[in-house]
């Protein structure tokens, strides 16, 4: 294989050698026969990560993530595993994937069929989770899905191979924000996105509400993922006179647009892209304060703070603890990779088994109850998380930093942490 050597596994906080899967993955294993005598020595959580190429910067906060997780639990002494009612060490076992899909598919199957993990985790995104998720289902194994959101993967009813832990289901992420497009009264909507299953899965869905709100899109134009230059595009956006301009993508894409924004002077009334929210230091550095300030993104933690929980950190403590120095650096990749390893953490604590069956019975036990620093952690019967939504923000200049304003929530709990009205039309920069 390609740079195999730079593929190689990098272990966690605890180095361990890989355990076989005798007996543990075998969906037969009942509580009365799994004792303590015979636990494995540690739980192997596998995953990969993407150290180059268009998704690194967010698969390796998301990383850093999942690793502070296993920190964590170590420090404690290990996650209970209730299937041999003892506390077990948890080892990292990852693999780079270098923002490839196909390479990916080779790595996740290496894990699953030679390393024998315990637990799947998938990579940052729908683009590098989909390959696990079609592995799962071939396999009958079970991925952890830290934030691939993509519609496809959990619309084949009751789905015991997925479970979607730090961002909610594309179909129902952009309630919110179709929501406030109709209460400013938009009528000339624009969308531009990444034809990918995260990207397109938001499209298809904002459309939908927006029509049943009595506004079609005057634009609707899907594009590669690998697309960077959006001269072309942007005039024939600017021809529609939209009200608003929905640019839907990965970092890449939103950082090539709005810098296309503000080489060519280009002002839109609402200018929306998804990552300023969660990866703001990229943003600041790549785009800069000015572009960025009185567009539009969605709200995510450490923004959004959640501190009332019952399973590991609150979002301010998280962030103390994750970087002591300067908490302010935390971003949502980071708090991602975290939740899903107290998702893992949740599904060992209450499964009888470490069968894929048995781990999905163990998180259905808890969801809905369970209350992490992202809020309420609550899978539907397919594994999509329903219950983690995330409000509408806008971006205003805090000096040479930026400070993204909750304007519109997207749940109950959510109202009191409005600070701000939307100012529509957005000032210039």
């Amino acid at each position: 294989m390609r740079n195999y050597l730079a593929k190689r596994r990098m272990t966690g906080v605890l180095a361990a050698s890989v355990l076989a899967a005798t007996g543990l993955m075998a969906g037969s294993a009942s509580a009365k026969t799994l004792t303590a005598k015979g636990a494995p020595s540690v739980i192997t959580v596998g995953t990969l990560y993407a150290s180059t190429g268009a998704f690194a910067t967010s698969s390796l906060p998301q990383y850093a993530g999942l690793q502070f997780w296993a920190k964590e639990v170590n420090r404690a002494g290990g996650v209970y595993v209730k299937a041999y009612k003892k506390k077990i060490k948890v080892s990292i076992v990852a693999l780079n994937d270098e923002s490839n899909p196909a390479t990916a598919t080779t790595l996740y199957n290496q894990l699953l069929t030679q390393d024998n993990v315990n637990v799947l985790v998938s990579d940052f995104g729908s683009v590098l989770t989909a390959p696990a998720i079609t592995l799962a289902k071939n396999q009958n194994k079970l991925v952890f899905d830290v934030s691939g959101t993509g519609t496809s993967f959990f619309d084949n009813g009751a789905d015991p191979n997925v479970i979607l832990t730090s961002l909610p289901v594309s179909s129902i992420w952009p309630k919110p924000l179709t929501s406030l497009l109709l209460q400013l009264k938009t009528k000339r909507v624009a969308i531009l996105y990444c034809q990918n299953d995260f990207d397109g899965a938001q499209a298809q869905a904002i459309k939908g509400f927006l029509v049943k709100g009595g506004v079609t899109p005057v634009y609707f134009q899907g594009v590669p993922t690998s697309q960077t230059d959006y001269s072309t595009l942007l005039q024939s956006i600017k021809a529609t006179n939209p009200d608003a301009v929905l640019e839907l993508g990965y970092p890449n894409n939103d950082i090539a647009f709005l810098n296309e924004l503000a080489s060519t002077g280009t002002h839109f009334k609402f200018a929306l892209t998804v990552f300023p929210g969660q990866l703001p230091a990229l943003f600041i550095k790549d785009v800069g304060v000015k572009a960025l300030s009185y567009t539009f993104t969605y709200a995510e933690p450490p923004t959004v703070a959640y501190n009332q929980v019952n399973i590991g950190l609150g979002t301010t403590a998280f962030q103390r603890a994750f970087a002591p120095a300067d908490p302010s650096s935390v971003n949502f990749l980071n708090v991602a990779g975290y939740n899903a390893g107290l998702a893992v953490q949740a599904a060992l604590q209450n499964a009888t088994s470490l069968s894929p069956a048995g781990l999905h019975a163990g998180i259905n036990a808890v969801s809905g109850k369970l209350r992490t620093l992202e809020g309420n952690f609550r899978i539907n019967n397919a594994g999509a998380q329903v219950g983690e939504l995330l409000p509408v923000g806008q971006i205003h200049p805090a000096g040479n930093r930026i400070a993204v304003k909750i304007i519109k929530p997207a749940i109950a709990a959510e109202i009191p942490m409005v600070n701000a009205k939307p100012l529509y039309p957005a000032p210039k920069g």
